[in-house]
């Protein structure tokens, strides 16, 4: 590498922020990285000026379902990554990374039924959550021109050392529950090293567009269960005794179906897969589960 590339953060603190800060430490003669905090709007004062790329990660990350949120969503989303976008423009910063969401698709197809999506699937926010996250990609795209870009990154469950939402979840209950219903689905999923290395290859190439990264193989929860708690020395039973009832309430229980509803990506839209692969699925749930303290 011929130059030092600066990377500008716009979300101190943020889960996907710190993890690629961290990933890139490991070439400290190739990348110098800022952070910048969101929450308050001195934010403004800080000039882009002089970056390579901005990398936007600030943002509400999990949906919710209460309403009074909804308008928090949109300013946070949508308004406060397109403004900083056009900060970015303005202070002459060349690519602007934004992250958005699978969700942006929707939710995931009930229990035994899948879901892939394709490079013809339409997006079709089922909250106001992926319509936030939609609407901010809409106004980043606009700023396009020839020499400011920008890129997309819809990824799917997003999961490693210290991460939130699902994946936490099916940890715990490997670590205490002796059974786990045994349903055959499919997830696209993203470890986070992945990530970090996609945005890498991305500001190296100055690459721009839509990217949906996701991991070599595919995730089945049920399997992922089993393996979790064997990589902890214990033992978990799959058991089909509960999946009446989980049919039943799949489509009524957020919950269900975010942990047994199936939803990918088709291999084709991901591009080089190889190219940000770190390590193999296996390999990534022993890491996360070693350095992620989530029992």
């Amino acid at each position: 590498m011929s130059s030092l590339k600066k990377i500008l953060i716009t979300g101190a603190g943020s889960y996907i922020g710190t993890s690629f800060e961290k990933w890139l430490s490991q070439w400290p003669e190739d990348y110098s990285v800022e952070t910048v905090d969101m929450q308050q709007e001195n934010w403004r004062d800080k000039s882009f000026a002089g970056f390579d790329a901005v990398f936007h990660v600030a943002g509400i990350a999990h949906v919710s379902a209460d309403p009074s949120m909804e308008a928090l969503y949109y300013r946070v989303n949508c308004d406060l990554a397109a403004e900083t976008a056009e900060k970015a423009k303005e202070d002459g910063v060349p690519l602007f990374i934004f992250m958005s969401s699978i969700i942006v698709y929707g939710d995931a197809a009930p229990i035994g039924e899948n879901r892939i999506i394709t490079a013809e699937t339409e997006p079709a926010p089922a909250n106001f959550y992926g319509e936030s996250k939609l609407r901010a990609e809409r106004k980043i795209h606009e700023l396009e021109d020839a020499v400011f870009s920008a890129a997309i990154i819809r990824p799917p469950m997003i999961y490693g050392p210290g991460s939130k939402g699902n994946y936490p979840r099916l940890s715990r209950f490997a670590h205490k529950f002796p059974f786990f219903p045994k349903i055959s689905n499919q997830r696209s999923v993203l470890f986070v090293d992945n990530l970090c290395q996609l945005i890498r290859n991305i500001i190296d190439r100055r690459e721009s567009g839509t990217f949906f990264p996701q991991n070599r193989e595919t995730m089945c929860t049920s399997d992922t269960v089993k393996l979790i708690a064997e990589v902890n020395g214990r033992r978990i039973h799959l058991t089909s005794l509960f999946n009446p009832i989980l049919r039943l309430f799949c489509k009524k229980v957020d919950v269900i179906n975010k942990a047994f509803g199936s939803l990918v990506y088709d291999r084709s839209l991901s591009g080089d897969i190889d190219a940000y692969q770190t390590c193999s699925f296996e390999e990534s749930i022993r890491k996360t589960e070693e350095k992620g303290k989530l029992r």
